[in-house]
């Protein structure tokens, strides 16, 4: 794909175009910070394998923000996978457990990974939603955006 700004850049164009009484879809798109920011600039829908793909590569989206599931700092974290979520595959799989899973080439540590990242999109969506409803959707941006996009 293109870059981010090129991607964004494209984006104000045809959004000036489209009416806002249809709804604007952008395929293939991306990243949590990618959803939000196309949000602001008034897209509606996305689709994007990136949730299950990072998901079974051990790349995890929390409300904190991204872990790589590999590493070995989460070895012995017994802590919940995100605490932020109260969805079963967040709450109920601790980290290390993911990781046990992942290093031992189980297929389940993939399907919890990506269930994880599908929670976390919907999650994300949903807050953006209700930002835009309260008409704080610029503040909300701004607080949500470090946490999204920081490496754990």
């Amino acid at each position: 794909g293109e870059p981010a700004e090129q991607m964004y850049a494209m984006v104000d164009v045809v959004t000036e175009v489209l009416p806002t009484s249809k709804p604007r879809y952008l395929m293939g798109v991306g990243t949590p910070a990618n959803l939000v920011e196309n949000v602001h600039r008034g897209i509606d829908m996305f689709d994007c394998v990136m949730p299950t793909r990072n998901g079974r590569n051990g790349n995890i989206f929390t409300t904190e923000g991204i872990i790589n599931i590999r590493n070995k700092k989460w070895q012995m974290d017994f802590s919940e996978i995100d605490p932020g979520l109260d969805k079963y595959a967040s709450r109920h799989f601790t980290k290390a457990y993911l990781r046990h899973l992942f290093i031992s080439k189980e297929v389940l540590g993939m399907q919890i990974a990506s269930v994880q990242n599908l929670t976390f999109y919907l999650w994300l969506m949903r807050e953006a939603r209700k930002a835009i409803v309260r008409n704080e959707f610029a503040s909300w941006k701004a607080e949500i955006m470090p946490r999204i996009e920081r490496r754990l």
